[in-house]
């Protein structure tokens, strides 16, 4: 599964929906709506016209952050980080949810949760977590000998390493600037793709 984290401001050529569109045509999988400085109120027409986009291709749509977005467009799941999930304390109940988990500890007990699945990392460095230490495969390694959900890989990912995540286990990757920052976000796309299903 290669799943594609938005973020608007990064774009290297069109804009966001047609650089969701042309990675799904790449071989995305799920795209995950995470523009954190948007409202409710502006991020759903925004989630209407990413899930029109992601059914055309029957890829999933994941809301991060925004419960009441998920539910409102009927995404596939609903997104957020372990440790807001317990400041928040969100009521779930019914709802499909991911969770992105940092540790062992913390993968353990988002399973424990209910969570369906996690993004864990940062695998590598990336400029998204600049000067924060990567935990590196080890981590991935790690959750895949003590939890059973699916788990996606997060983090500086690009087609040079992306072969050692799948190998290590992971079910997945989700990468941001390596597909939305490109200026062909399809064959950035097709090229991730290549190489999971080579590596699976």
């Amino acid at each position: 599964m290669l799943y594609l984290i938005t973020n608007r401001k990064i774009i290297g050529s069109g804009n966001l929906y047609s650089t969701v569109l042309e990675s799904l045509r790449g071989g995305v999988d799920a795209v995950i709506l995470r523009e954190k400085d948007l409202s409710h109120e502006d991020l759903l027409p925004i989630a209407f016209k990413l899930k029109n986009i992601t059914n055309s291709f029957g890829a999933q749509l994941i809301i991060n952050g925004s419960l009441e977005t998920a539910k409102i467009c009927n995404a596939n799941f609903f997104h957020i980080g372990i440790k807001n999930l317990m400041e928040k304390r969100l009521d779930l109940n019914g709802v499909l949810f991911g969770l992105s988990v940092h540790s062992l500890e913390e993968a353990v007990m988002a399973e424990k949760l209910g969570a369906k699945y996690l993004l864990a990392g940062h695998v590598f460095e990336t400029d998204c977590k600049r000067g924060l230490k990567p935990r590196g495969i080890k981590l991935i390694k790690d959750i895949k000998s003590k939890v059973n959900i699916p788990l996606i890989g997060l983090g500086g990912i690009n087609e040079g390493n992306i072969e050692r995540v799948i190998g290590a286990g992971a079910n997945g990757a989700a990468v941001m600037s390596y597909i939305m920052a490109s200026q062909d976000p399809y064959l950035a796309a097709k090229n991730l793709k290549d190489i999971m299903v080579k590596s699976s």
